[in-house]
């Protein structure tokens, strides 16, 4: 089984101190760079959480910055782990690395069941119409989906799932009757767990202010870190930390929280859609 480590918000982490480091020591990002023999480039893709420092040239920055930071070394040593999902041969983009990271995550779906909701059976209905991965990577994604479900009820370090759907998720036979009655009543259960709070947005003569498209947004413990953004255009999922971004995102999110049913009503309208299957 994989031990559930990711690097990446240590790098993330790492990067924006260096950067603090930096601008204390009054220094510019080009002035850096030459004394430290990196490219301009190289040190803000560093500074931005892209690439991550070693420990050796932590140490250096720290040198010529003139400031100890033992905790930076720490950083760097756990910003070098191999992220979990390397153990299916998941090459990330980052999304799971921050989601393995994330306290809380809030996400509105227009087409499909959210992925840390779904059986076995309805993803890989979703994932047989997906890239053309091997047997073995397509079985590799299936069970990396189903290790990321595991910290909804994980003890030590849950991850609180706040989802909307639209009714039209529900109502789409991914799979057919009998995937689709599972799927449903797996939903029923999730509903029931602390760590759940699901939410469907009925049919309405109106249009919704979440019509132009799917969102996830990703909330930390830590105060340093960021909300996170992602959308999911068909091109594959960008993010933002963009403070203005996340707000409009989260103002979206809440209006939908409050035009959808009920987290118990909700539980009660999709046990009825199960029953009618």
């Amino acid at each position: 089984m994989a031990v559930r480590t990711s690097p990446v918000l240590s790098k993330r982490r790492l990067g924006r101190r260096i950067k603090k480091l930096r601008i204390s020591a009054r220094m510019s990002l080009d002035e850096a760079a030459e004394k430290l023999d990196k490219t301009r480039s190289s040190l803000s893709r560093i500074e931005n959480g892209l690439t991550r420092a070693d420990v050796h040239l932590v140490r250096s920055m720290m040198d010529v910055y003139d400031c100890r930071d033992d905790w930076l070394i720490e950083l760097a040593r756990r910003a070098s782990r191999k992220g979990w999902w390397l153990t299916f041969g998941i090459t990330d983009k980052g999304y799971i690395g921050m989601e393995t990271e994330a306290a809380d995550a809030l996400t509105w779906q227009l087409a499909y069941i959210p992925g840390l909701l779904q059986t076995e059976a309805y993803m890989r209905e979703l994932f047989s119409t997906g890239p053309r991965w091997s047997k073995e990577q397509f079985e590799n994604h299936v069970k990396a989906r189903m290790f990321r479900q595991e910290r909804l009820v994980d003890p030590d370090q849950p991850l609180r799932l706040t989802a909307i759907v639209d009714e039209s998720v529900l109502t789409r036979p991914i799979g057919g009757a009998e995937v689709m009655r599972a799927q449903l009543n797996r939903l029923v259960e999730f509903g029931g767990l602390a760590t759940v709070s699901l939410q469907v947005l009925p049919h309405g003569p109106k249009p919704h202010s979440g019509m132009d498209g799917a969102f996830t947004i990703l909330r930390f413990e830590e105060a340093e870190d960021p909300d996170l953004l992602y959308l999911e255009p068909v091109t594959g999922s960008i993010h933002s930390e963009e403070p203005e971004e996340v707000r409009a995102a989260r103002l979206v999110f809440d209006r939908l929280r409050s035009e959808a049913l009920s987290p118990d009503e909700s539980v009660a309208f999709i046990g009825r859609m199960a029953a009618q299957l």
